[in-house]
């Protein structure tokens, strides 16, 4: 798995420093990338995903997808990595109860690489915690031809910048 940082404009407050009032609703983002390889795929799959078109190349040319697919759950742990190393506060995050919608519209293959784009759906300030908001995120994990692979919403919970008047 290679990391590289994006090029793309970034939030104005570094992660470090990033609270709840830095997540502005209509805000994009993009983060990235992962390149998988088929290494990477038959390890996580013959772990965690042991189907076939996952875990077995030869049998996978014959499969649905004719040819070696990763999980989706591997996609997904590849958005998370992205996620947390870009998007999520290292100081503020309170961690998250869920996601929604979590679709994976096309299968990621050996050498494809992943970046996530990330909507700031909206923001809310806590009813019965006002020390937190909560933020709504709409993630796509991008391939290398700027094609979603995968699509959620995420919902987390930041904390309020202590020194808000």
């Amino acid at each position: 798995m290679t990391t590289t940082p994006s090029h793309l404009t970034d939030f104005a407050t570094p992660i470090a420093e990033r609270y709840f009032e830095d997540y502005v609703p209509g805000a994009v983002y993009t983060y990235g990338s992962i390149t998988l390889t088929e290494e990477e795929i038959l390890d996580f799959a013959r772990r965690f995903d042991p189907q076939s078109f996952h875990t077995d190349p030869v049998a996978a040319e014959d499969g649905p997808f004719k040819g070696l697919i990763a999980s989706g759950w591997h996609t997904s742990a590849v958005m998370m990595r992205l996620y947390a190393d870009h998007y999520v506060s290292k100081v503020a995050s309170l961690a998250s109860p869920g996601v929604d919608e979590l679709r994976w519209v096309q299968p990621v293959r050996p050498g494809d690489a992943l970046s996530i784009r990330t909507t700031i759906l909206d923001a809310r300030v806590s009813r019965s915690k006002p020390d937190r908001g909560i933020v709504r995120t709409g993630i796509e994990v991008l391939n290398q031809r700027d094609e979603p692979v995968l699509t959620l919403t995420a919902l987390n919970f930041f904390a309020r910048r202590p020194d808000r008047s």
